[in-house]
């Protein structure tokens, strides 16, 4: 009892202390203090089985609408060397359905990866932030520890209510954390986030025509995007016959049979999508073709053997599989490590037990019941370009589910002036992918990166990151 009090006074001694500081600069520390709490309260003192690290954790609920008592969850992880002088750069997973600490946060660009045994967590020595505060947060409501307490929610939502709904939390979060207001904010993300992040950057440009408290939105990053329902599906098709996974008879059904513009395809295309799928691509991850996928001990696959991919792009599958020389079994050491109690206690997560279901890396509920989608990101992508957003988008070019045919097919109907010419770009002295700069957009690949670029190649990512951060095109050498 005595160490529990002493540490209790220890943190109001810290937050009495800080609303003096603030008092004496003429700042309402009323409502300071009030932030200050709400701040320790989300602290991370720890993580069960992390390594010691020098940099804060804050993790918890941003309350985004009170009557359906819709609250998103967040996990920030500040820079680990100066973090008031670095930016903050939100990460979005897609799906949609899918969580951002499973998969952005604990598989791609957090401080730790989670180990076999999912009993701890070990660096990640790629981790974005060595040069940025990362903020990953849960969206929409019924993706990962986020929750709404009006059920009806998870059967009805999509695009629209996750904008305003991350916009929401994000006006929130910084009245949490005054001191992130005016620092530069970028979005990041990937796969359905292609629709997520322009979305998003959409709203922020719109809120701070109309507010004194503008976010400082810089730019935004995506890679392997959903982007235009009939590009995208044309590129895709494109790619699985270039890379010899389908036949020239299936391919000329696809091409003659499905209308890549509907949002869902005629029963005929799907059949013959599927038996592209069943018989002729042959036990591969689709995410990236040319990595084994995860097997169990007795050499079964794990999960279906059926992706739930969609034809025209929209939610894709909630299966996820990995590349040979990563471990590909990471996501259920995810599931393992994030359902237990002493973790989700650590987290501040389900903190009321509002959540009667397992957490799980995606939600299969949301996916089916995704309600509302844009078929085509690119008029967002004309408004934030001439809004002068720092805009880049990347492409791991052995992913079939979001191929680079799919990303350079969409783009190219922006028809923008081309500053750079395609130029190889490097990274240690490789060839870390191909990239043209044209006004107002940046784009890149990364060589031999599948769907989760920064999984499958945390180096050059790392390279890509920095260069977006710095505004500098990638290195030519």
């Amino acid at each position: 009892m005595f160490n529990f009090m002493a540490k209790r006074e220890r943190k109001h001694c810290f937050v009495s202390f800080v609303a003096i500081v603030l008092l004496l600069h003429g700042v309402n520390s009323a409502a300071s203090a009030t932030h200050l709490e709400e701040e320790e309260a989300d602290r991370i003192t720890g993580l069960p089985g992390q390594p010691k690290v020098n940099f804060q954790q804050f993790s918890g609920y941003v309350t985004v609408s009170q009557v359906p008592g819709r609250a998103l969850f967040y996990w920030l992880t500040e820079s680990v060397q100066q973090p008031l002088s670095k930016p903050l750069v939100v990460w979005l997973n897609g799906g949609p359905g899918c969580s951002s600490v499973a998969y952005g946060a604990s598989e791609e660009i957090g401080p730790f990866k989670i180990s076999k045994t999912s009993s701890g967590l070990y660096l990640n020595k790629f981790s974005w932030n060595i040069l940025a505060n990362l903020l990953f947060l849960e969206t929409p409501a019924g993706v990962g520890f986020s929750y709404s307490n009006r059920s009806s929610d998870l059967f009805d939502t999509g695009d629209r209510r996750t904008a305003k709904d991350s916009l929401e939390f994000l006006v929130r979060w910084l009245d949490r954390f005054p001191r992130y207001r005016n620092r530069e904010v970028y979005l990041t993300g990937e796969s359905y986030a292609g629709h997520y992040v322009p979305q998003l950057a959409r709203e922020i440009v719109n809120y701070n025509k109309n507010t004194k408290n503008k976010i400082n939105l810089k730019g935004f990053m995506v890679g392997n995007a959903v982007t235009d329902n009939y590009y995208d599906n044309l590129g895709t098709v494109d790619y699985w016959w270039s890379h010899a996974m389908i036949s020239d008879k299936t391919y000329h059904q696809l091409m003659s049979t499905c209308d890549f513009q509907r949002q869902k395809e005629s029963n005929e295309c799907e059949s013959i999508y599927y038996y592209a799928m069943d018989q002729e691509f042959g036990s591969i991850d689709q995410y990236n073709i040319y990595s084994p996928p995860c097997n169990r001990s007795d050499g079964s696959r794990l999960g279906p053997t059926r992706h739930h991919m969609r034809l025209p792009h929209r939610p894709h599958s909630v299966f996820r599989e990995k590349l040979s020389g990563y471990d590909p079994c990471t996501e259920k050491y995810a599931e393992i490590y994030y359902n237990r109690a002493d973790v989700q206690k650590a987290l501040h997560a389900n903190t009321t037990g509002r959540i009667p279901y397992k957490w799980t890396a995606c939600s299969e509920t949301l996916n089916r019941n995704w309600n509302d989608t844009d078929s085509s990101i690119l008029p967002i992508y004309r408004e934030l370009i001439a809004a002068g957003l720092r805009i880049w988008v990347f492409s791991g070019d052995v992913d079939s589910v979001v191929p680079v045919t799919a990303t350079r097919y969409s783009l190219n109907q922006l028809k923008l002036d081309t500053t750079i010419p395609w130029y190889p770009w490097y990274v240690k002295k490789q060839v870390g992918g191909w990239t043209e700069v044209y006004k107002g957009l940046t784009f890149a690949t990364v060589r031999g990166a599948g769907h989760e670029v920064p999984m499958f190649k945390p180096r050059a990512a790392f390279q890509l990151f920095r260069s977006f951060l710095q505004g500098k095109p990638l290195p030519k050498s």
